[in-house]
């Protein structure tokens, strides 16, 4: 491989690996659309791929995100339960459905949630005396700890079965959902939900990765060039995460939500 093609691909890694690990995504959203476009990797290879820049970003964002107390572990493998089988019954049944049905449906989705999280304020719930699901996070920017309740707890695992749906059917990540899901419905602080579905994502992605090596189509040279630069691109994001208000990220979360809508369209529209 040319040096310069193993530095483009650094240098993707690391822009995708930066927006994945800040707001929770997973960067697939960057990966496959330029891996396929500018780089000429089929679909299945460039899914692959992207797999492996997820799995890195996530390794690297939770190592910090767990230690300094922002990601949910409970919480997060509570609805990587459903979202995974969310995730199979998408699989199975994605050969049902045309492909732009389903990117128009999620792309109304994502608009739907950057206009929510756009118009209403986010709230904690105030911890009950005896809640079970009363937590406490650590605030870097203003090194204050804030205690909330994660609410609506049974209808959220349900929504992220939705989630889980939507992202094997359509190949985006479902942290463009899930962010949005636990930060607004389930009360979760905006920095806390992206730390928990930058940590939830990971756990997605080797599973997918797992098959697509199988059936040999991973390209090693690829993948390894994507790794390294979502590695440093996830550090990159927790960085900036610490000096990053809840209010600016929020719109920021928004803004990249139309974005990706936007991309998703055109998609459908058979655009891109």
């Amino acid at each position: 491989m040319e040096p310069v093609l193993i530095f483009a691909l650094i240098a993707v890694g690391v822009f995708a690996g930066t927006l994945g690990t800040l707001f929770g995504i997973g960067g697939g959203i960057i990966f496959i659309p330029v891996l396929t476009i500018l780089f000429g990797l089929s679909a299945s290879e460039a899914v692959a791929v992207s797999l492996v820049g997820i799995i890195t970003a996530s390794t690297g964002a939770a190592s910090y995100y767990v230690k300094n107390d922002l990601a949910n572990i409970r919480v997060g493998l509570l609805l990587e339960i459903t979202t995974s089988a969310g995730a199979m019954v998408g699989a199975v049944f994605a050969v049902y459905v045309s492909n732009w049905v389903l990117l128009v449906i999620f792309g109304f989705v994502l608009v739907y949630s950057a206009l929510t999280m756009i118009i209403r304020k986010e709230k904690m719930v105030e911890c009950s005396e005896h809640g079970d699901m009363n937590f406490s996070f650590t605030d870097n920017k203003c090194g204050t700890v804030g205690r909330y309740e994660v609410k609506n707890v049974k209808s959220g695992l349900a929504m992220c079965t939705a989630a889980g749906v939507m992202s094997s059917m359509t190949g985006v990540g479902g942290g463009t959902i899930k962010v949005p899901l636990m930060n607004v419905h389930m009360g979760i602080p905006i920095k806390v939900a992206s730390a928990t579905s930058s940590y939830m994502i990971g756990i997605t992605a080797f599973s997918g990765a797992i098959v697509y090596f199988i059936n040999g189509d991973m390209l090693l040279d690829y993948a390894t060039a994507i790794a390294v630069g979502a590695f440093i691109g996830s550090l990159i994001g927790t960085v900036i995460s610490r000096y990053l208000d809840a209010g600016p990220m929020r719109r920021y979360f928004s803004i990249l939500l139309l974005a990706i809508s936007a991309i998703i369209f055109l998609e459908a529209g058979g655009v891109l």
